[in-house]
């Protein structure tokens, strides 16, 4: 029995499966059940949702000062004239800016990475937004750069490399400190984990 008996044939449901099947935190079996659920929705959930996709498919963009993803360019934290545009926090990914950006009282500016150093994917600087960081660091309103790297080996490689960066600067460069278990990626913590590490930050 093929795996798309009583589903239809390619390209229909099944291909709707096989493709949210890759979104992370969905397997096939998770897949299938979110199929069905859009497919008993299609009016109040699954068309809208492929509005969603498609318009957000055409407009997103990255920023071209921080690297965030976002309907504009610059972004919608590099243009609030509330954030505190003396702190820069620095993060890995994406996904990281929103975790942190949950944190109620940091409002500064960001700027992502897009990575970490790695020698064993063949990551190098070259390959980060490492530049461009130390550019944004040489600006005389910013006074603090905040390694918000995972706490994973990479991370801080990656955060040791860019304090040794940013040293010629004369900005005060900070780690997050206790809070943050060893090997603990940001986005998967909670936001009182993630309050508790951005308050106890520490010189590097």
């Amino acid at each position: 029995m093929s795996a798309s008996h009583g589903m239809g044939g390619p390209g229909t449901i099944e291909a709707l499966i096989q493709l949210l099947a890759k979104v992370p935190g969905l397997g096939p079996r998770s897949a299938r059940r979110a199929a069905l659920h859009l497919l008993k929705r299609r009016e109040s959930l699954m068309e809208p949702l492929a509005r969603a996709l498609k318009d957000t498919a055409q407009s997103v963009k990255t920023c071209s000062i921080c690297h965030n993803i976002d309907m504009t360019d610059p972004c919608h934290v590099c243009t609030d004239p509330k954030r505190d545009r003396s702190q820069i926090c620095v993060v890995e990914e994406v996904g990281d800016l929103w975790a942190m950006d949950r944190v109620v009282g940091f409002r500064g500016l960001y700027h992502v990475l897009g990575g970490t150093l790695s020698a064993l994917d063949g990551i190098g600087p070259e390959d980060l937004n490492v530049g461009q960081l130390v550019e944004r660091a040489k600006n005389p309103e910013v006074k603090e750069v905040i390694l918000a790297t995972n706490a994973t080996v990479d991370g801080q490689t990656t955060a040791h490399y860019i304090a040794e960066r940013l040293s010629n600067t004369g900005v005060t460069v900070s780690a997050l400190a206790h809070g943050v278990p060893v090997g603990g990626e940001l986005d998967y913590l909670d936001e009182g984990t993630l309050f508790a590490a951005l308050k106890a930050r520490k010189p590097v």
